[in-house]
């Protein structure tokens, strides 16, 4: 009998992801503040891993999203495009649900890898839908459609426009305890 196994096991993490994963169960277990933590890495947010965790977080988070493809893509909306490492929002996307999966997966009940199917899948695969709608076809990178309104948001003449309403909002602002000046329809007045 020739084929496919029944199941294929979620990648496991690899050794600096794990130890990272550790180290915050343990500050989690210890109850410590996470303000006081900022130096831990957190696998679920990439930017805030040092180089030397990335390194091994990028070859698992692309095998956890070929194990997604493979084990749960049944339709072509829920399969992740082989172009997500170029998709900033899969990449958090993709970081967070292997994160929740390995916890999931380590409780000692079922009710971790339930909800992990009930909640954090289905959501992941709406969000990717919604978000990506028909861009990326196999084979084919489609590149950002929002681009030009990010440029936009990004000049100097919109950043320039947008600190100058902040400006006059903060001028026309009481101060802190200070009763607010009486307008014409009332509101303020005593």
């Amino acid at each position: 009998m020739t084929g496919s196994p029944l199941v294929v096991p979620f990648p496991k993490p690899p050794q600096e992801v794990r130890r990272a994963l550790e180290q915050l169960r343990l500050a989690e277990e210890a109850g410590l503040e996470p303000t006081g933590l900022p130096l831990l890495d957190r696998p679920w947010d990439p930017a805030s891993c040092s180089p030397f965790v990335r390194q091994q977080l990028w070859p698992w988070l692309d095998d956890v999203a070929a194990w997604l493809n493979h084990t749960y893509a049944w339709q072509t909306t829920q399969a992740i495009p082989s172009c997500w490492a170029r998709h900033p929002h899969l990449v958090q996307e993709v970081a967070v649900l292997a994160c929740l999966r390995i916890t999931a997966a380590a409780a000692l009940t079922p009710h971790g890898l339930e909800e992990w199917h009930r909640y954090a899948l289905p959501t992941f695969h709406a969000r990717m839908s919604d978000r990506l709608g028909t861009g990326c076809p196999p084979g084919r990178h489609t590149d950002w459609p929002a681009r030009s309104r990010a440029a936009d948001y990004d000049s100097q003449k919109a950043t320039e426009a947008r600190r100058a309403l902040f400006d006059g909002d903060l001028r026309r602002t009481p101060a802190a305890g200070s009763e607010p000046e009486p307008t014409d329809s009332g509101i303020g007045r005593p």
